[in-house]
């Protein structure tokens, strides 16, 4: 049987040694090596999302992989490609890092410098390992395809543009669906999830924060399971509690989730922090929320760029949404797109405050009209991203089409200006 295998290493030196030995394994397939974290999960993301067997059978991840520490990366591999033996290549091979590997979901522990004999055995036994999982899990149909919950992110490009209000249109969307539904609000000093749903809950985020091995008994015990159907985990009452709620503590609760959720919506706010940035990081879909005006568009392409600079998230990989459109505006999608040089989603959302203001000041929103043409269009947004278990919007029509007409002056000429600014 031949043996698909996916080396992971930042070090290119380091990348082709493993790729040499490799090749000289019997019946080993070795593919193109990724160079950090985030290339090796998306590439497993999409091989999961064509099926189970595209999988290779065995990871190699290399101890000086980033920007996810190896262990954390091994774990994170471990809990969405459960069919995928790990093996971890480390210059320290001692008890220590071996049980640390172990319970991070590791099949193996090769030390550096690499040896054949050694290689050769545990990627075999990983192998073998990954053809049981596969042989229990069934190679039918009904067999899993995919990574888990998907999660989606939603980011505000600036304050006041949105950013909860579409999260959790977003959510409802998919519980109304049928879809099992957690809404998460990590917008950790700030958050007013809780508050648009009117909930009052004594748990938060920050509870799971020192939490290493998050149960499902642990898990239920922090969320909140609210009358609309959804799930909700909030953010802490007491803004500076956030500060507890770092990268590492993000990525166990998230991961958590997608464990138990078949969709994760995650309010990350506006500011970049280490949790939401994690958040952005680990997404299937993440949509940035903004205004078709100079400042909100200005500060979605420095999110972006942003994004980019700490190696989060490309931008060809983000979802613009463009929230309070007209197409009297001088700023139309189209130009967003260009600027900021995402992928801007086919439906905006309308300009239509007055038929929020009701549902906002009371902290109902989950009670806005079916007729409302800004529920009607971020419903409609939802079954485009494929949050929806069955695509609709909220009274099973289409939303507003999407003007792309642009006129070269006004707001319209100043962000050209400064578009390279």
């Amino acid at each position: 049987m031949t043996t698909r295998i996916l080396p992971a290493a930042g070090d290119a030196d380091a990348a082709r040694a493993i790729v040499a030995l490799l090749s000289q394994l019997p019946d080993a397939e070795p593919a193109a090596p990724v160079p950090d974290s985030t290339t090796l999960l998306d590439t497993l993301g999409r091989m999961a999302a064509e099926s189970v067997d595209e999988l290779p059978e065995v990871v190699l991840v290399h101890e000086r992989i980033g920007p996810v520490p190896a262990l954390e990366l091994i774990r994170e591999v471990a809990l969405r490609f459960p069919a995928v033996g790990v093996v971890l290549l480390s210059s320290d091979a001692g008890p220590g890092v071996f049980s640390a590997a172990m319970d991070s979901g590791a099949r193996g522990l090769v030390g550096l410098p690499l040896g054949y004999e050694e290689l050769a055995t545990r990627v075999q036994a990983a192998a073998q390992w990954s053809a049981g999982v596969r042989r229990h899990l069934g190679r039918g149909a009904d067999a899993p395809t995919g990574p888990g919950g998907r999660l989606v992110t939603v980011t505000g490009a600036k304050g006041g543009v949105g950013t909860t209000f579409t999260a959790v249109q977003f959510a409802l969307a998919a519980a109304a669906s049928g879809r099992r539904t957690a809404l998460v609000d990590l917008d950790l000093q700030a958050g007013d999830v809780g508050s648009y749903l009117d909930v009052q809950f004594r748990r938060s985020v920050a509870d799971l924060a020192g939490i290493q091995d998050i149960s499902p008994r642990v898990l239920q015990d922090a969320v909140y399971e609210d009358r609309t159907g959804l799930a909700l985990l909030l953010a802490p009452g007491e803004g500076e509690r956030g500060e507890e709620v770092d990268d590492r503590a993000a990525r166990h609760v998230i991961a958590a989730l997608r464990a138990r959720y078949e969709l994760v919506v995650v309010d990350c706010g506006t500011q970049v922090t280490g949790a939401n940035a994690t958040a952005v990081e680990m997404a299937d879909v993440a949509v940035l929320v903004a205004t078709p005006d100079v400042v909100s568009v200005r500060a979605a392409k420095r999110m972006v760029r942003m994004w980019e600079r700490l190696q989060v998230r490309k931008a060809e990989d983000t979802t613009v949404v463009v929230n309070r459109w007209s197409k009297h505006t001088e700023i139309q999608p189209a130009l967003i797109e260009k600027i900021t040089k995402t992928r801007v989603a086919r439906t905006p959302v309308p300009a239509a405050f007055k038929e929020l203001q009701g549902v906002v000041d009371a902290g109902r929103v989950q009670d806005l009209d079916n007729r409302s043409t800004v529920k009607q269009a971020l419903w409609t947004l939802a079954g485009e991203l494929g949050l929806l278990a069955v695509p609709a919007t909220a009274d099973g029509r289409t939303g507003p089409g999407h003007a792309l007409a642009v006129r070269p002056s006004g707001p319209v000429a100043r962000l050209r200006r400064g578009r390279e600014g």
